[in-house]
């Protein structure tokens, strides 16, 4: 069973839109984050004067739903980010509205120290596709020795885990329920885990399949989509077209779209509105491929089966 973890933040100035730190137990890193508005503030702050990573976010632009990333280190993070703060045209960069980060509590961490893990972020970060990555080409750097590999390995992990609960999604790496040969059978539900869903449409000859994972709906790769919306304008319209814009409904047979990848969804009735290319009520429409059982009725046996703390006898 994976482990709970402890996170500390702390709102440096009381408001939840200024800025935040965040520390794990029993990790040497520190992270901070806030808007541009408050740069002045943050390069104020002695991490800034300290040997760091850091991530200039930007909101998505026209044409893609995935937020702009820039990922940078420095020995002197302050004097980089006031150069990054410049107007385009003199030499910095306009698209960001939020800072991030991380530097080492014991202040152990060197230039060559962040300049290997600015190389594995990047990486991470283009395999998580989660972003539209603002940096170059990644280069490998292998002047550390082994034992500070290691380090830095364990370095990283840790940023991956802080990040997301400072809503920074764009190293997450997600599931890849079509690649496991796992297959779930009916009598997992009672342990909680996530059959194998199924959404059709036979007037149009649409099926897709669906599973739940770590609270969100996946749609699984080869999965059939509505050729086009057809609903009412707003609501999830946006969403199927930018799935389409980013080549995740791509066209296939019978003027149909079939999902090129594994896509997770906020919810079922967002997964489902974007198959039947029309709002619809996804815990109804999904159904267990093995019983029929709706979402909504697996869901409710899930939680009514599930001891709760005032249970006789049950222990966590």
């Amino acid at each position: 069973m994976t482990q709970g973890r402890s996170i500390r933040l702390f709102l440096v100035d009381g408001t939840p839109n200024g800025l935040m730190t965040a520390e794990i137990m029993n990790w040497t890193g520190h992270v901070i984050t806030g808007p541009r508005g408050k740069l002045s503030q943050l390069v104020q702050r002695p991490e800034c004067s300290r040997t760091g990573i850091y991530f200039l976010i930007g909101p998505p632009t026209e044409g893609s739903s995935l937020p702009s990333v820039y990922i940078g280190e420095s020995d002197d993070v302050a004097t980089r980010l006031k150069q990054h703060n410049r107007p385009e045209d003199k030499g910095g960069k306009d698209f960001w509205e939020r800072v991030c980060l991380v530097t080492s509590k014991d202040q152990n961490l060197t230039k060559a120290h962040v300049k290997h893990l600015e190389s594995l972020l990047m990486q991470a970060a283009r395999e998580a596709g989660q972003c539209r990555l603002l940096n170059g080409t990644a280069h490998e750097y292998g002047g550390l020795p082994e034992s500070d590999r290691a380090d830095m390995a364990f370095f990283m992990e840790q940023i991956r885990t802080v990040l997301p609960v400072l809503s920074f999604d764009f190293l997450r790496e997600r599931p890849k329920p079509s690649a496991s040969s796992t297959i779930v059978e009916p009598a997992d539900i009672s342990a909680q885990a996530s059959p194998l869903f199924v959404a059709e449409v036979p007037r149009f000859g649409i099926k897709a399949l669906g599973k739940e994972i770590e609270g969100e709906f996946y749609v699984l790769k080869g999965s059939l989509a509505k050729g086009s919306w057809t609903g009412k304008g707003g609501g999830y319209q946006n969403l199927y077209q930018q799935l389409c814009d980013n080549g995740v409904l791509i066209e296939a047979e019978k003027g149909l779209r079939c999902f090129s990848t594994d896509q997770a969804f906020s919810s079922p009735s967002a997964a489902a509105a974007v198959v039947s290319g029309r709002a619809a009520n996804g815990r109804e429409h999904w159904k267990t491929e093995a019983t029929g059982q709706t979402y909504a009725d697996w869901q409710d046996s899930v939680v009514m089966t599930t001891p709760s703390a005032t249970d006789e006898g049950y222990t966590q």
